[in-house]
Parts: structure tokens; sequence; C-alpha cells
């Protein structure tokens, strides 16, 4: 977790082959999981969040294909772990 704006930036670019100023929200990791940084584009140039837990550890969500949905994330970073969940369609009246 020693990596800043550039060096992960440099991560997404080379290992990802994404480009890092796509507006996308990058997660990263630390081995024991106790440590994330999420790097995102916005206007006027990057922005890094780092957050440190005390105690536990962060459960990675997803597919495994390295996509995340918003609303996985923002539980991951929440620390609540969702086992499996139903997503039912929704309508909404125009």
């Amino acid at each position: 977790m020693r990596k800043s704006f550039d060096g992960l930036c440099g991560v997404v670019g080379s290992l990802m082959q994404r480009q890092p100023t796509s507006g996308e929200v990058f997660v990263f990791l630390n081995r024991r999981g106790t440590h994330m940084k999420l790097l995102h584009w916005e206007k006027g140039g990057f922005v890094l969040y780092y957050k440190r837990l005390e105690s536990g550890t962060f459960s990675p969500a997803g597919s495994g294909d390295g996509e995340l949905p918003w609303s996985d994330l923002v539980l991951m970073v929440e620390g609540i772990h969702v086992v499996e969940s139903i997503r039912k369609k929704r309508y909404s009246l125009l």
C-alpha cells in the first residue's frame, strides 16, 4: 500500500489495461484485507480515498472478473458482507 497517485495510475494502465482518467473507481486492497485505496478521476484531477480498519477485514465482493457494481462497493466500504442477494426488476411510472 505504498503507491500513491502516480504508482496506482501505472498499475491501472499497465496491469489492468484500463484508462485511469475514464471516471471509473479503481479499488486496491492490501494482502491482509485491512487497508483499502480507491482511485477516482474527477474533473480537474485524481482523488485518492484511503480507509484502514481498526479490526476485521474487507471482504472482496463481485463476480471475480474485476467488475464491481457501485452498490456492492458501498456495502464493502461500510463493512456489510452480503452472502446472497436477489435483485428484482424495478419499474418506474413516467
